[in-house]
């Protein structure tokens, strides 16, 4: 074992997404590069975190997951259904990681307006294992100790009833919660929202009887926020996106106008702990200004 422990120190550096050390010796047919490769990634994770519970926290995280359907294809999956649903169950994993940081407020985009518009076997594939998800969620023992409050966020009329009756069935379990808030962003686009908030802002004050030139003093800033789907949410301090991608597409374009961005090349459904805290790492070594 003399080899492999050579390494140990040198590997707690290196970027966990390289190939594993291949000089770590094989001994009677047994592989140890995989269990060494373990050892060092929980090392490194646990140095990581022990470094970033002293720094600035961000009190809401955005993440985009994207890349269920290139995850697919590198693993010879037929049809992505079976990514989207590994990639609902990485859920409970941020959730975990969110808890232990302290960080209170969770945005998940996981189905977009335009994701809509895809082939109708993806869709009911995509919608199938958000539907399993959020029931799981509205019965998991975790959440209700936890106290997870879980919202959603987006044009719902466009999505199926069971689909929504499911997102209602969750929301009521947990609406007096107030620990964390998990949204889910289904059926969503930045713009929608921008315009949805915008036009229910002027039915709410036109009720009030109010002429055009009053009702247009009336659309501010401030008051557009009222509007919004995530309204009473702090914005997002952090987004993060998964797979390589380095644009929002759209994602909380109203709320992120502070936000720090934060992109990886990992697919959703292999995204990991250290990926996470790499994300929060990041976040801390930023100086944040605010426009000032």
């Amino acid at each position: 074992m003399k080899a492999a422990g050579c390494h140990l120190f040198t590997d707690l550096f290196r970027p966990f997404s390289e190939t594993p050390n291949r000089r770590c010796p094989v001994v009677k047919g047994i592989d140890y590069a995989p269990r060494m490769s373990h050892l060092l990634y929980q090392l490194y994770e646990h140095r990581l975190h022990r470094q970033l519970r002293a720094g600035p926290m961000p009190e809401h995280v955005g993440l985009i997951l994207d890349g269920n359907r290139r995850y697919a294809r590198k693993q010879g999956f037929p049809d992505p259904g079976r990514a989207y649903e590994m990639g609902a169950q990485k859920l409970d994993e941020v959730l975990l990681w969110c808890s232990e940081l302290g960080i209170s407020a969770v945005t998940l985009w996981v189905c977009s307006t335009e994701n809509l518009k895809r082939s109708h076997a993806e869709v009911s594939g995509i919608l199938g294992a958000v539907e399993a998800k959020i029931g799981a969620l509205a019965q998991d023992p975790w959440i209700h100790r936890r106290r997870v409050r879980v919202k959603a966020a987006g044009r719902l009329d466009l999505l199926p009833r069971s689909t929504v009756a499911v997102i209602r069935k969750a929301e009521a379990a947990t609406a007096v919660y107030d620990a964390m808030t998990l949204t889910i962003a289904v059926a969503y686009g930045g713009r929608e929202e921008i315009v949805d908030a915008v036009r229910d802002l002027i039915r709410a004050k036109a009720r009030d009887g109010l002429g055009i030139d009053e009702l247009a003093e009336h659309v501010t800033p401030a008051a557009i926020d009222q509007y919004l789907y995530t309204v009473g949410l702090p914005d997002p301090d952090l987004i993060i996106r998964t797979s390589g991608e380095v644009r929002l597409s759209g994602f909380l374009l109203w709320q992120c106008v502070h936000s720090e961005f934060y992109f990886t090349d990992v697919y959703w459904p292999e995204f990991r702990k250290v990926d996470f805290l790499r994300a929060i790492r990041s976040f801390q070594q930023r100086t944040r200004r605010f426009g000032q």
